[in-house]
């Protein structure tokens, strides 16, 4: 049974977390915390998604507060995230994810060109040497023709994989076709959690790696059971959560990912501050997998504004009323 509106927002608190460089063009992240029977959860779909794509944030939060979900590891495996920021700050950036040898490159930022690129994939693998894992993340932004280019100069860099390099399972399917020998993996991450069938990807033979985030897939047990049915290898990554959504990614993670990857969940490191005392930090490459609890004064601290929070509470309200009884 899901809990009624009531119940849901009995103890639910909207905050902004300044962030340390501006990410998805945001500097602060919005987020709604509460807590359920279980323990905290979280709700916090980008702003500018709308009621029905929000619906699925909504199930995983009542998922995560509302299900004992048992960690399957008492720990997993993290990447650090690299904003498309300038070679000149990647190394302060690595210097913030403690012991992980994987790194997420952003790339074909809005504005920037592939030189920049090649520039800042370049920095990275020097700063972390031969043996580290490097994926870049386009978020589907380049046509099959310029993934084309930007990959073949990207190759040089012994990427691990690239993430979303174009939008559409189609042009997945296409480029994989097209970069065949040049030891390039393709991951799906938008192709699976922005799809209205997130399995078309695996069917259709267009990536080899599924990426996969909790909270807009449903919550850790429907996010699971896809990642069971497309039969690929799964790397779990944040939505940019607080460390609460950030616990529910690592109970997925602990349970669903493939051995040899690291999972996307060190981004609280990309926060200034945080929902709880003892965030979900990278500690030796890895983030532990349990469930956080929150700090009230820190709620107090990061509160969003009057507007922000009932922008968030009606918001709550709407979706609400989508799910089934």
């Amino acid at each position: 049974m899901r809990p009624d509106l009531a119940e849901l927002l009995a103890d639910a608190h909207v905050v902004s977390l300044p962030m340390r460089v501006r990410f998805r063009g945001i500097t602060a992240r919005e987020a709604l915390v509460l807590r359920g029977p279980e323990g905290w959860t979280e709700f916090s779909p980008f702003v500018e998604y709308d009621d029905a794509e929000a619906s699925a944030w909504l199930d995983a939060a009542i998922d995560f507060g509302w299900t004992a979900h048992e960690p399957a590891l008492d720990a997993v495996p993290v990447n650090a995230t690299v904003p498309a920021v300038d070679p000149e700050q990647v190394a302060e950036l690595l210097a913030r994810y403690l012991g992980c040898t994987t790194a997420k490159v952003k790339v074909a930022e809005p504005g920037t060109t592939v030189d920049d690129d090649v520039a800042r994939v370049a920095e990275v693998r020097r700063v972390m040497g031969p043996d580290a894992d490097v994926r870049v993340d386009a978020n589907g932004l380049w046509s099959v023709d310029e993934a084309t280019t930007a990959l073949e100069r990207l190759a040089v860099f012994d990427l691990q994989y690239a993430e979303q390099p174009v939008a559409s399972v189609e042009e997945l399917a296409s480029l994989r076709s097209r970069i065949d020998g040049l030891g390039v993996r393709i991951a799906a991450d938008e192709s699976v959690r922005k799809a209205a069938d997130p399995l078309a990807v695996a069917r259709a033979g267009a990536a080899d790696v599924l990426v996969v985030k909790a909270q807009p897939l449903g919550g850790v047990s429907a996010a699971a059971r896809i990642v069971a049915e497309a039969g690929l290898p799964c790397v779990v990554s944040s939505a940019l959560d607080t460390s609460v959504g950030l616990g529910m990614g690592a109970f997925l993670a602990a349970r669903s990912m493939a051995p040899g990857f690291a999972a996307g969940l060190g981004t609280a490191a990309m926060f200034r501050g945080d929902v709880t005392a003892e965030p979900l930090l990278p500690v030796g490459g890895r983030i532990a997998v349990r469930r956080v609890e929150v700090d009230r004064a820190l709620l107090e601290r990061h509160a969003a504004s009057p507007e922000r929070t009932s922008w968030w509470l009606d918001r709550v309200r709407r979706v609400h009323e989508l799910l089934p009884a």
